[in-house]
């Protein structure tokens, strides 16, 4: 569960990135964040992800509160939280396996787990047979269904994607929202930001639009 309340977000007295949000996106639930460049959609993630704190207001996720959470409990937190970069961010000198698997190791799991737990994602986002491709090697759709699995192979309770589709085209972008569909169906809170509203048409998810830093429109 994400609940913002009266959060506001200033950096000065006449700039508010974010201004008197309030809404709750319950846990499971598959949400599209839509709005125009400067909307705030990029303040609202730093929000959930702890990367900014508000100048005002609540938000909670889950069990935490981020407004009183100590700086030793973030990491903690952040782990709980998985991350979809619109540039994807992979390392280029590992292997999809090595790139998926890199949360899991940096939690210090077992080998056993960790190649199993990779190889289950992978078989989700239809890459099981890329297993040891560099990402060179990759298309733009088959990077960003690795940069999905590295995301998802921790069970984060919220997914946060950042335009995972801009660049993809409309048969692909399909299939990209279509695995997060599959992540949010294991019980993930899903939180997707968009520029393509043919896509949230189809797809008939609950939409929140962000203009000038407000809440302009909440659907379903």
């Amino acid at each position: 569960m994400i609940e913002f309340s009266h959060l506001y977000k200033s950096y000065d007295k006449k700039n508010h990135a974010l201004k008197d949000i309030n809404l709750k996106i319950d846990s499971g639930e598959f949400v599209f964040l839509m709005g125009p460049s400067g909307a705030g959609k990029s303040t609202f993630f730093k929000m959930i992800t702890a990367y900014d704190s508000p100048t005002s207001g609540k938000i909670k996720v889950g069990s935490f509160d981020l407004n009183s959470m100590k700086e030793k409990d973030l990491a903690s937190y952040r782990r709980r939280l998985g991350i979809v970069f619109q540039d994807f961010k992979l390392l280029p000198d590992r292997t999809v396996y090595e790139n998926v698997s890199l949360p899991l190791r940096v939690q210090k799991h077992h080998e056993t787990f960790v190649r199993k737990r990779a190889t289950e994602v992978l078989e989700l986002v239809g890459l099981a047979e890329k297993f040891d491709q560099f990402p060179e090697f990759l298309s733009g759709g088959e990077q960003q269904r690795t940069a999905i699995a590295r995301a998802i192979i921790h069970q984060p309770g919220v997914l946060i994607a950042d335009e995972p589709t801009g660049n993809l085209d409309p048969e692909m972008s399909s299939k990209i929202i279509d695995v997060f569909e599959k992540v949010c169906a294991q019980g993930t809170t899903v939180v997707i930001a968009t520029h393509d509203h043919e896509l949230v048409k189809r797809k008939n998810k609950k939409t929140i639009e962000l203009r000038n830093g407000s809440v302009f429109q909440m659907s379903l």
